[in-house]
């Protein structure tokens, strides 16, 4: 299988990370991402769909996120919202030939060896650039529920019975859905606009619940819907990862002395009355990806100092960076961008603070390559694979080694077949297998990913298709679980290819 097949694995000087988390972002709202049009047919989207995946996959990202609520709307079958007009080309009319596109769009990710988190926007019902609202629209069904601010239609979240839709909407895609993730954007109360003003006046004197600052109740309804929502996908599914992607900034230093070296920066705290930190800090999100669009020579809000502040303020849980891809280039902006190295610099620094692994915004800004910074995340940066960092706090038990382990000569190449391993005392099975090759001479290690050539998502079968006749390979092959944790290999075997034939040593 293709999945199965092995890379060279050359030597360095440094060594890469073992584990990174590295994703991608794929927006459909407006159809800035996927599908490229609203007028497609499912086939054609289900063919954009993995051709985006393959390519993802290539450059080596190892999770995507896919926007699957854009609207009050839906990309997914099992929904109380309408489909989406980015779907099918008028908000609540049903593909035709019907298909689930999340099922699909799983399936597909799983395949390749893609974590798949499904990316849902909370807030917004009714976007700027909707041209159909559906009668099944919540705006439509529930207008009182509704704030109108700037073109859009947005959730009044100081009302319980909103805040009570959005965590059954979330939870539904958690159960009927194999997702590894639930994941939301920084859009909770909306960005200022001039002459704008959010009308929720009537709510805050019916629902104050003791609040006199509306700002502090603001956020705090924020609060209550995180909070809501993370218990509700506990009890659902405990090992499911849950995250959230705030403005960069949490806090800038002259408004509070924890806050960040920033300046007069817009903050998510005091701008879109949501408490970022306070989130992270008391366990209710798995991770982080505080979006950090700002280059190294910024001066208001410098990239290494919200680097630095987010390291520190992750209470243990996963960070990773939000990237602003799609800025790459754009030197009308902040000239820094149009530096080809800005981003490779970027990730340098991240890794330098020990970040968990970066997000990229957006797909199509990786595949337009500006600058060529692209070219250097697959011949460089992600060149060699990297298993996604492991949350212990959800899980932390190993699953077991893989057994009899066997080698095979064939036409193609060396083929590894095992067998598949007993389910751990958590009861979790291997969900794929990492294979490592060492050469005769070598102290073989679990730490160097530069050693591995390949990994294995579907089946117990592997082929190297790189091994040379006359030299002597050492392998050893691990399970891996849903969370990621690696179990002990099996191994070694110890085998040299001579005369088309395989002598074992």
């Amino acid at each position: 299988m293709e999945s199965c097949i092995a890379q060279s694995a050359e030597t360095e000087n440094v060594l890469p990370p073992k584990r990174e988390f590295r994703a991608v972002w794929i927006a459909t709202v407006d159809n800035i991402d996927w599908p490229s049009s609203k007028n497609l047919i499912p086939e054609e989207q289900q063919e954009e769909f993995a051709n985006l995946l393959d390519f993802h996959k290539k450059v080596g990202i190892n999770a995507v996120f896919v926007q699957v609520r854009a609207a009050g709307d839906a990309f997914y079958a099992k929904s109380p919202e309408p489909w989406s007009e980015w779907l099918t080309g008028r908000q609540g009319r049903r593909p035709d030939p019907m298909w689930d596109p999340l099922d699909f769009m799983i399936v597909e990710a799983h395949k390749r060896g893609l974590e798949f988190h499904a990316w849902l926007n909370l807030n917004r019902l009714v976007h700027k650039s909707s041209t159909s609202v559906s009668s099944e629209n919540i705006s439509r069904i529930h207008p009182e529920w509704i704030l109108t601010y700037d073109g859009y239609k947005l959730f009044d979240f100081g009302l319980p019975e909103v805040r009570q839709f959005i965590t059954d909407m979330t939870v539904n895609v958690a159960k009927n859905y194999d997702v590894d993730g639930i994941h939301f954007d920084d859009y909770f109360y909306p960005y200022a606009s001039p002459g704008q003003v959010i009308k929720d006046e009537a709510t805050f004197k019916k629902y104050a619940d003791g609040y006199t600052n509306k700002a502090d109740w603001r956020r705090h309804n924020v609060d209550l819907l995180v909070k809501q929502i993370h218990d509700a996908l506990e009890a659902a599914k405990p090992k499911l990862k849950f995250g959230i992607s705030p403005f960069g900034v949490w806090r800038n230093k002259d408004r509070d002395t924890e806050g960040s070296k920033t300046f007069g920066a817009l903050a998510s705290y005091d701008d879109l009355f949501a408490d970022s930190r306070k989130w992270i800090k008391e366990g209710w999100i798995d991770y982080i990806a505080p979006q950090i669009y700002f280059s190294s020579g910024f001066a208001r809000v410098p990239y290494k100092n919200m680097i630095e502040w987010w390291t520190e303020n992750s209470y243990e849980r996963h960070l990773y960076i939000g990237i602003g891809a799609y800025r790459v280039g754009d030197k009308d902006r902040d000239s820094h961008w149009s530096n080809p190295v800005e981003v490779p610099n970027q990730i340098r620094y991240f890794r330098e603070n020990e970040s968990d692994g970066a997000i990229f915004f957006s797909s199509r800004s990786l595949r337009a390559n500006n600058l060529g910074f692209v070219d250097s995340l697959r011949r460089d940066f992600f060149r060699y694979p990297a298993l996604i960092p492991t949350m212990p706090w959800k899980d932390r038990i190993p699953p077991l080694s893989p057994k009899s382990l066997k080698a095979t000569l064939l036409s193609k190449g060396l083929e590894l077949s095992w067998d598949k391993p007993d389910a751990a005392s958590d009861g979790d099975r291997a969900w794929y297998y990492v294979i490592y090759r060492f050469s005769a001479e070598e102290k073989p290690t679990g730490h160097d990913p530069r050693r591995i050539i390949g990994m294995c998502y579907e089946g117990e079968k592997f082929v190297d298709v790189s091994a040379e006749s006359g030299k002597r390979y050492v392998y050893y092959i691990t399970s891996v679980d849903r969370l990621h944790n690696e179990g002990r290999p099996i191994g070694p075997l110890k085998v040299e290819v001579h005369d088309q034939k395989l002598v074992r040593f």
